[in-house]
């Protein structure tokens, strides 16, 4: 007999909420509408397993089946099913949930893989359709029961014919929301949502055995990493994020105490230098897609990965707030960091060269993880390497740089604080290769360090260790070794220069330097150009920057310009400032000009 009613709400304006805010995306509502049948057979299977209900031997299934003239969608299942009173209970009655009074009912089971919440999450079928009815068998018997709404807090209920144990929920879509009657639009939701759902989904299911389910129910997540081969991790990074550039490493998350966490994050191989390339970690529960970077669950530094997290600790469908301020959430993020830390250590002490080799694809994610988490940083600082002009990668420690525990421990160093060891690095190799050159000519070594990131890398290290290391880039100042002692000013040479080239942001000093081919260098202060750019990138400077020439007293042309008259000593000290300026930066339009000039008179007097 037909019965009507009112669905038990707590607001009669909560259906028109329901329908467009439960969820933030519309095609989510086919994630809920199969997780709910995935429920309703891993429960049936537990009371299989418990031997309180008989299995027909079939195969575990959710099929999915598009109508485009009848307009409707269909998702059908063959689990545990519903009794009219349990169609009151978990659909009428919004505020009891099925899967929490199963539990509470069979305690003895394992409440693995329920998944979530018979009731609300069907209402999101609403936010797709004008019209919505249920066809469900309880595997108890009986009769089956036939509810439909039309989502105006409205309800009609009665018994109908069903063959075999389950639900089917058949969604008459609105109009507005054509495209979830689109067969490949509806198997792309499935492969996004439903990917590793833990029993086979089909999309319009035929029947005649050529049917080819779109998840797979055991991903390779899900396995021991020991049964795993290389193969089968390169394969699943390529189908699971349709990238065919092989990962370089990765991280196979497995444990289930104090919370139950499975995964695998891939170190991508990087294709563009410039910037950090944002990857995209997906996240699970009980194998039902949740989001993609939950940045309060997966550090946000890890979000540069692709990677797959299964966690049953978190909940579907949850606040923000909540994740931010749930303890276990934050130990779950903490873990993850700690096992990328890890497997990054592991691979430094077991395969430096390998670990070498990868480091120009990894390096910029392990700076940026440093900035961020303070943790990470503790845990991977001894392994972060360092490319040095000699080609040679190089650690703090072989760089000549205590680590932390071996500073603790020299007391004479801690009575004694000395100045903190300076490490000269270059930013842009080409451009710096004078620099470079006296450098390696003296037997100096300096690190390259030409990412975007390493400016802020440089001074979080300096932040973190100011007693440790200071930076300075190889053009910043000149090392006493590649200086000879005993420099003297002169007046004479000073004035010529200072009158020439009239530069008020310009310094001019006079030493000798061991290269007796290069007549000038500049350097400036490490501290202000790094002030100035800062400036620069956020509009505040115009990036003019003072700077010192360094007249080398030892070069044979330095040494003549006296011997000139002043129309050649003026070509000679603005030619020797160009040749610095161009080992010190790119020229601006008025400099290379000059410089471009000076050259061609160069030429025309030497064929005269």
């Amino acid at each position: 007999m037909k019965r009507e009613g009112n669905i038990k709400i707590s607001s009669e304006n909560m259906m028109p909420i329901i329908k467009k805010w439960l969820y933030s995306d519309k095609d989510i509502f086919l994630r809920e509408i199969v997780a709910n049948g995935i429920d309703a057979i891993t429960k049936f299977k537990k009371l299989v397993d418990m031997g309180e209900a008989q299995g027909d031997g079939k195969e575990y299934c959710v099929k999915i089946t598009v109508d485009k003239k009848a307009k409707t969608l269909t998702v059908e299942d063959n689990g545990i099913g519903m009794t009219e009173e349990e169609v009151e209970t978990y659909i009428t009655q919004i505020a009891f949930s099925g899967a929490s009074d199963f539990l509470s009912k069979y305690e003895k089971a394992n409440g693995d893989g329920i998944i979530g919440h018979f009731g609300l999450g069907f209402y999101s079928a609403y936010m797709v359709s004008d019209y919505v009815e249920i066809f469900s068998k309880s595997y108890k018997g009986g009769s089956a029961v036939h509810w439909s709404s039309d989502g105006n807090a409205t309800y009609s209920i009665e018994e109908c014919e069903k063959e075999g144990r389950g639900t089917k929920i058949v969604m008459h879509i609105n109009a507005g929301e054509k495209e979830f009657l689109d067969e490949s639009n509806i198997k792309n939701l499935v492969k996004k949502y439903c990917a590793f759902m833990p029993y086979n989904v089909y999309v319009s299911f035929k029947g005649d055995g050529k049917d080819q389910p779109l998840n797979s129910t055991f991903p390779l997540y899900a396995k021991n990493p020991k049964d795993c081969t290389d193969e089968e991790y390169k394969n699943f990074y390529r189908d699971t994020f349709m990238d065919y550039n092989e990962p370089i490493f990765w991280v196979h998350l497995n444990m289930d105490y104090p919370f139950k966490l499975k995964g695998i994050l891939y170190f991508p191989k990087v294709t563009n230098k410039v910037e950090l390339e944002r990857g995209k970690v997906k996240l699970y529960c009980n194998q039902v897609f949740i989001a993609d970077n939950i940045k309060e669950v997966i550090p946000e530094f890890l979000m540069l990965l692709n990677g797959v997290i299964d966690c049953p600790d978190i909940p579907l469908n949850v606040s923000r707030s909540f994740l931010q301020n749930d303890k276990q959430v934050q130990k779950i993020s903490n873990h993850i960091t700690k096992k990328v830390a890890d497997k990054l250590t592991s691979l430094f002490k077991s395969d430096r060269e390998k670990y070498e080799s990868c480091w120009e694809d990894t390096a910029n994610f392990i700076k940026f993880g440093c900035i961020k988490q303070k943790d990470f940083y503790d845990k991977v600082k001894d392994i972060i390497i360092y490319k040095d002009i000699n080609d040679k990668f190089l650690n703090f420690e072989e760089l000549g740089v205590k680590s932390e525990e071996n500073k603790d421990n020299d007391k004479e160093k801690q009575e004694d604080k000395k100045e903190p060891k300076t490490v000269y690095y270059v930013s842009d190799k080409l451009q710096q290769a004078q620099y470079v050159k006296m450098f390696k000519d003296e037997g100096l070594n300096a690190i390259i360090c030409d990412s975007f990131i390493d400016t802020h890398f440089l001074s979080f290290l300096e932040y973190n260790s100011p007693d440790k290391v200071k930076f300075m880039r190889i053009d910043a100042g000149l090392d006493s070794a590649l200086k000879e002692d005993g420099s003297e000013d002169d007046t004479v040479l000073a004035d010529i220069f200072k009158n020439t080239l009239n530069n008020d942001k310009l310094t001019i000093k006079f030493e000798k330097l061991k290269n007796a081919q290069v007549p000038a260098v500049i350097i400036t202060d490490e501290y202000m150009r790094r002030y100035s750019e800062m400036g620069q990138f956020y509009g505040m400077t115009d990036g003019v920057l003072a700077h010192t020439l360094i007249v080398n007293k030892n070069s044979r042309v330095i040494s003549k310009i006296k011997e000139l008259d002043e129309e050649k000593q003026k070509f000679v000290v603005n030619y020797v400032y160009s040749l610095a300026l161009l080992s010190f930066k790119k020229l601006e339009a008025e400099e290379l000009d000059n410089f471009v000039n000076a050259n061609i008179t160069l030429l025309d007097n030497y064929i005269k």
